[in-house]
């Protein structure tokens, strides 16, 4: 298989949660050892679409930073970085948003989506960074980006993007393809198991952070959602119970099937359980290796210098040729 070169970000807004890690977290480790050249980002200037205090958003971002280190990432491989240390990023946006169009960005879900949840700051930003992550993607000559579902459809802008692009002035940019996780790609709410697991659930039962301990997730699974039928199963109506196997099939290797086996004449107490067991034993490497990266600032400040001088220049020959191909420079 060819040697690809794939593109990951996330915005540093919080700390991930075991939906988060499941569904791209871990396979970006497995990704970088498959031969893919791969490039890792902490997309801080994406977090500026809703306020933010900007004391807190630097802790987030060095946070977020050493979290992908501890999920596996290696920086000696792979450069790992934060979006706004690598300014052509922003310049390249300005030259994709020049031919966007309206009517695309009209359709993006996530502005719509975002727009409600923050009513009072419904910004240029939030309608626009659409392009600003094609621009992300495009700068690095992407040929994947892994996302899950709610973002393939800004994936999709990028190719558009850069189809149009290559169209008008000639060929510049590497048209990328979304990958979506085989398995565990959307892990849904404990309390709300008809919604995807998200950090900024007003319940705080409803989401499994990262960085939660033993004591605490156990907690939240025991009062996870599940329904009214007494026999454990995988099927179609079913959210709670199968979101738990689904999780637990994630975090164990096993088998939907072998999963149901196991728990076979068992109750939900049972499931509850072995699923936060599963899950404790999933996260604590990564919350021990986490706890390491951080109390080593030197270090870390090492790996990010190091990301940023790497992406800045790749980023700096695409942001030339685009450049010149529209006639500047």
């Amino acid at each position: 298989m060819d040697k690809k070169i794939i593109l990951s970000g996330i915005k540093p807004t919080g700390i991930p949660t075991l939906g988060n890690y499941i569904g791209a977290l871990r396979n970006w480790n497995l990704m970088q050892k498959d031969g893919n050249y791969c490039y890792y980002m902490v997309a801080d200037l994406h977090a500026l679409t809703v306020r933010n205090d900007p004391d807190e958003l630097r802790q987030q971002t060095r946070s977020m930073a050493a979290l992908l280190i501890a999920c596996g990432i290696d920086p000696d491989r792979s450069p790992l970085f934060i979006q706004s240390h690598v300014h052509q990023h922003a310049e390249l946006s300005w030259l994709l948003g020049c031919v966007t169009y309206m009517g695309e960005l009209n359709r993006m879900t996530q502005f719509k989506d975002k727009s409600a949840k923050h009513a009072d700051n419904i910004n240029a930003g939030l309608y626009t960074y659409p392009v600003l992550m094609a621009s992300d993607i495009l700068i690095y000559g992407a040929h994947q980006v892994p996302v899950g579902d709610d973002q393939k459809q800004h994936v999709e802008l990028a190719r558009n993007i850069a189809i149009r692009f290559n169209n008008a002035f000639g060929d510049t940019f590497v048209v990328p393809e979304p990958v979506m996780p085989k398995f565990g790609a959307r892990i849904m709410g404990l309390q709300d198991p008809e919604h995807k697991m998200s950090k900024t659930d007003t319940n705080p039962n409803g989401y499994i952070s990262m960085l939660d301990d033993p004591a605490v997730i156990t907690k939240k699974f025991k009062k996870a959602v599940t329904d009214c039928e007494p026999v454990i199963a995988y099927a179609e109506g079913r959210y709670g119970c199968n979101n738990l196997l689904t999780i637990f099939c994630a975090c164990t290797g096993k088998t939907m099937d072998e999963a149901v086996k196991d728990f076979e004449g068992c109750g939900y107490g049972r499931l509850k359980a072995a699923v936060a067991e599963a899950v404790i034993a999933e996260l604590e490497p990564v919350q021990s290796e986490y706890r390491r990266i951080m109390d080593d600032r030197e270090y870390l400040d090492g790996v990010l210098k190091k990301g940023a001088e790497q992406a800045a220049e790749k980023a700096q020959q695409t942001l030339d040729l685009a450049f010149s191909r529209v006639g500047i420079r």
